[in-house]
């Protein structure tokens, strides 16, 4: 794919796979590293698989939330701002230049949290070089669905999908 200046949401690239092929794909990451690096462009991951989890604990009254999980829902956007502010400090330290790709796994562990597309919308901007997300999930009729769990959404990221087609 040309590398090229575009919108933030251009450039984003879906990595689409079946959900049970989760920790094969984590098992490989490596290989996705080796391929963009053997292209030119740097590459930086970014883990979101843990971060409900640290973020809940840190929270002042977690242990009402254990008592009261019907409660989490009212808090959610603040994790949202959470993953954000994670985000950035990710990207300073780690400096990725224009030329860059950072990965996003743990896609799946925002289910029934946050919707991806919101998060995605709120990181692309971020990124100069590309933000390719590890994607759990089907697309088809330009429509992503996480989990392949609820009604999907359309966005204009570039899909890889598990028959190797750009699309």
């Amino acid at each position: 794919m040309p590398w090229r200046e575009v919108a933030a949401a251009q450039r984003v690239i879906f990595c689409v796979y079946p959900q049970a092929d989760e920790l094969r794909l984590r098992a490989r990451i490596e290989e996705f590293e080796l391929a963009t690096k053997n292209t030119g462009h740097g590459w930086q991951v970014f883990d979101l698989t843990d971060t409900f989890a640290r973020w809940l604990t840190s929270r002042r009254y977690a242990h009402s939330y254990f008592n009261k999980p019907e409660l989490i829902a009212s808090i959610l956007p603040k994790y949202q701002d959470y993953l954000v502010a994670q985000f950035r400090d990710f990207l300073v330290q780690s400096n990725p230049s224009d030329n860059d790709v950072v990965a996003l796994t743990g896609v799946g562990s925002l289910f029934g949290l946050l919707y991806v597309r919101d998060v995605v919308q709120s990181l692309s901007s971020l990124v100069h070089g590309r933000l390719v997300v590890f994607f759990p999930g089907s697309f088809e009729d330009n429509n992503y669905r996480l989990l392949d769990g609820y009604d999907g959404w359309n966005y204009l990221a570039t899909p890889i999908t598990p028959d190797k087609d750009i699309l």
